[in-house]
């Protein structure tokens, strides 16, 4: 068998853009490459092949791109000489990609995905040292069957848990509530735990029309009207708490969950899952006759994700119930 290597596949995003006077801001500018070369510490970890698949700002980034990366994530693993993946990605819809690239991707070779808070051109940029890290990951047999990784600032983070927690730190991306699953350090690559319960859902195509609405104290149900009549194939709520909501929203989450469409429940707060715990009007338990669906930990964002696959595969509750339970 032949030398290993590490794919690399660029999508764009702050790791891939310089500083333009004209528009006085950051704009995609750097080729895959041009990233390769700005990492010279790479040809002493592995080889390295660069597929470019885009070259946009993550958020751009569609549901409809994401499944076509995770294809070819998957055509491109087949190769024996290929150790793991790496993908570059905008930091915006950075957690999204990686939970559907988890969720779907059928290889078990390292998916590893990280980015950048600061353009090439700015100081003291940190794609390069994240590009490294990544790779690094990739090229680690122990991260080989751990699920789709997200790598940043040093940190291993899972796809199922990982989000980003503030505007431009270079250490945004967090796993509240579980931290890291391991460090990549100057000489190794450690990990400190394991997922226990990795999940696939794998349609041929995916679902369409699935949107997301944030409670705020005092929201009415005009949204759930309106994408009634749309109508909308799927909704995600964002709850305050353990899975509350407004009376209107109830009210709204009757309504459309009246014409079948699935409604899945999830929570504004950053750590912990929906849980049936009340029975006042809009709580989740008061809303179990509708069929709502209780989205456990994730977050509203990736809540769409799992239902955009899940609808990939069926319109019944009951079945789609069945992915989040």
């Amino acid at each position: 068998m032949g030398k290993k290597k590490v794919v690399i596949i660029t999508t764009g995003g702050t790791i891939a853009m310089k500083y333009d006077e004209v528009s006085n801001g950051l704009v995609p500018a750097i080729s895959g490459d041009d990233l390769i070369q700005a990492v010279p510490a790479l040809k002493d970890v592995v080889a390295v092949e660069i597929l470019e698949y885009s070259n946009v700002p993550s958020g751009h980034i569609t549901p409809d791109m994401m499944f076509e990366l995770a294809s070819l994530v998957d055509k491109t693993a087949m190769s024996e000489d290929v150790a793991g993946i790496v993908i570059t990605h905008g930091t915006d819809t950075q957690e999204e990609t990686i939970y559907l690239l988890d969720l779907v991707c059928k290889t078990e070779k390292p998916i590893c995905i990280t980015g950048a808070m600061r353009g090439a051109s700015e100081t003291g940029p940190d794609g390069p040292a994240n590009i490294l890290a990544a790779v690094r990951t990739a090229a680690c047999a122990e991260a080989a069957g751990r699920g789709a990784l997200l790598i940043f600032n040093d940190e291993i983070h899972a796809a199922a848990e990982v989000t980003k927690t503030q505007t431009t730190s270079c250490s945004t991306f967090k796993s509240p509530g579980w931290g890291p699953l391991g460090h990549v350090y100057q000489d190794r690559v450690e990990f400190k735990r394991r997922i226990e319960q990795r999940q696939k859902i794998q349609p041929l195509n995916i679902g369409s029309e699935v949107y997301l609405i944030k409670c705020v104290a005092g929201l009415d149900d005009y949204l759930f009207k309106a994408l009634a009549a749309k109508p909308a194939h799927g909704i995600v709520v964002e709850a305050f708490g353990c899975g509350n909501v407004p009376p209107a929203v109830k009210a709204g989450i009757e309504l459309v969950r009246k014409q079948g469409i699935p409604v899945v429940l999830a929570t504004r707060v950053h750590t912990g899952r929906v849980v049936p715990a009340y029975s006042y009007v809009g709580s989740a338990l008061s809303m179990k006759n509708a069929g709502i669906i209780l989205a456990g930990e994730i977050t509203g964002q990736k809540a769409r994700i799992k239902l955009l696959l899940a609808l990939g595969l069926t319109d019944d509750t009951a079945k789609i119930r069945t992915y989040f339970d």
